[in-house]
């Protein structure tokens, strides 16, 4: 595909020639499309592929079609624009060259293990458009927590550098050190942590060995299913509706006092990440009405994780090594959230547990009127996010006052979003090879830096000493 590239499309001088790639990011609140280019005589070289185009299709994830007829022709119809977009930008004669991939995520899994009738229909029906248009199409599958955990912490890594980087020589080597950073998605349906173990021989179910431009890493990364921001959220209201008096009518604390929402019973129980009640109809109305009460909110947040494991754990007694000392980057949903009690960044625990009482402290009026840039349909839902990620981050991962401050909540690095869609496309590809021959100096960079010092010193003494001679001889 290079070559055709080289001699078909690239503009003058050759060098200039790109090469795309597109991944669909089908998840559970909604379908992303990602266009990627990058050098394409630099194809197995890392910091050169950057994010040309994101596109997001309107409607719910592809785990909610074939149910509501308007609501696909909705999406089927932003699904056609996106490409279509596409199809404009990638050069025509790079179309056949151009990869694309689908993957679907945690609501899709959540969908296959409910119905996977339905689920491999939905696939089916994507995978026929997909192949119909004029690129290279790969495959349109469900991916594992793990693999989605995997390819975050890959894309994390790739765009901060830390595989490769240039040296003074305009050479690629390894940075010195080889320091990773940890990543942390938090999706609709599930949330990932994925991060480098110092012990090249750990080993465990949760524990991947990955080779990297010729070097090994060992890799925990664990994803929790039903644990993403809204599938989280739909267990906390089940909580406060199972332990209300009056089942149609419940308090919610994490809602800003003045805010009232009604809803049915089935957009609340009707997940697998929730038991149904004994008495449960679907169609029963159920009015939420907020209180803005922190502790309550808290409380109940915390209901929803089995703690009670304490050592080489994180909840739900899942095995996880400690996350100190390293950096991490946290991204999607913890970066909104962060973003909306105005702590994206890098911020101290005390700053997120006290911006949080004060967003929750707020009447309905106050919060829409100090955050008007934030949509209704996620205003109302910041105050649980911000605890929930407190409870997650502290009681579940085990940060603390101290490993908080390595955390990094983003949405981007050079421009291009941060997920697991990069890291696929660039290890599904090949363009991260498991072995790559790197670049043997003659001789180390200080020594380098050192000998051009000398030289540098030596030059500016000569000059001036023809320029002394120069006037001496002048007089």
């Amino acid at each position: 595909s290079v070559g055709m590239c080289l001699h078909l499309s690239c503009d003058f001088p050759a060098l200039l020639c790109v090469q795309y790639g597109i991944v669909i990011d089908s998840g559970s609140s909604r379908s992303t499309v990602h266009l990627y280019q990058w050098p394409a005589e630099k194809q197995n070289n890392t910091g050169v592929v950057s994010q040309t185009l994101r596109c997001m299709v309107a409607g719910p994830g592809i785990s909610d079609m074939l149910v509501d007829n308007a609501q696909d022709q909705q999406s089927w119809a932003s699904i056609r624009e996106c490409m279509n977009n596409i199809t404009k930008i990638v050069p025509a004669d790079q179309h056949n060259s151009t990869v694309l991939y689908l993957g679907a995520t945690a609501g899709m899994r959540l969908l296959h293990s409910q119905n996977e009738t339905k689920s491999n229909e939905i696939l089916k029906n994507l995978q026929n458009y997909l192949q119909s248009l004029p690129f290279n199409f790969q495959n349109a599958s469900i991916m594992s927590g793990k693999e989605e955990g995997l390819y975050g912490w890959i894309t994390v890594n790739y765009l901060l550098g830390n595989f490769l980087e240039r040296n003074i020589w305009n050479m690629w080597v390894r940075p010195a050190g080889g320091k990773m950073v940890g990543s942390m998605d938090l999706g609709g349906a599930s949330t990932q942590i994925a991060f480098t173990l110092p012990d090249p021989n750990a080993q465990g179910t949760d524990i991947v060995q990955v080779s990297l431009y010729g070097y090994e890493y060992n890799i925990y990364t664990h994803s929790f299913l039903c644990y993403g921001k809204n599938e989280a959220e739909k267990r906390v209201l089940a909580a406060l509706v199972k332990n209300s008096e009056n089942a149609t009518h419940v308090t919610n604390p994490c809602f800003n006092l003045g805010y009232n929402m009604t809803v049915s019973a089935e957009s609340i129980f009707g997940t697998e990440c929730i038991e149904t009640p004994a008495d449960y109809d679907p169609k029963q109305m159920i009015t939420l009405k907020g209180s803005s009460d922190n502790g309550a909110c808290r409380d109940v947040v915390k209901s929803i994780f089995d703690l009670t494991c304490t050592k080489n754990c994180s909840f739900d007694a899942v095995y996880q090594p400690s996350v100190g000392p390293g950096d991490f980057l946290a991204y999607a949903g913890f970066f909104y959230t962060a973003q909306a009690v105005e702590l994206k960044g890098i911020s101290q625990l005390d700053q997120w547990n006290s911006s949080t009482w004060e967003f929750c402290s707020w009447d309905w009026p106050t919060l829409k009127l100090k955050k008007a840039w934030i949509a209704e349909k996620y205003r109302k839902s910041y105050c649980y996010s911000a605890h929930y990620v407190q409870t997650l981050l502290v009681n579940g991962y085990k940060f603390n006052k101290d490993t908080w401050k390595h955390i990094d909540f983003q949405k981007q690095v050079h421009n291009t979003n941060i997920g697991w869609s990069l890291g696929y496309m660039l290890h599904t590809s090949n363009m991260i090879p498991a072995e790559a021959e790197l670049v043997r100096l003659p001789m180390a960079n200080s020594v380098f830096g050192g000998l051009l010092f000398l030289f540098t010193a030596l030059t500016i003494v000569s000059v001036m000493f023809l320029i002394i001679k120069a006037v001496r001889a002048c007089y």
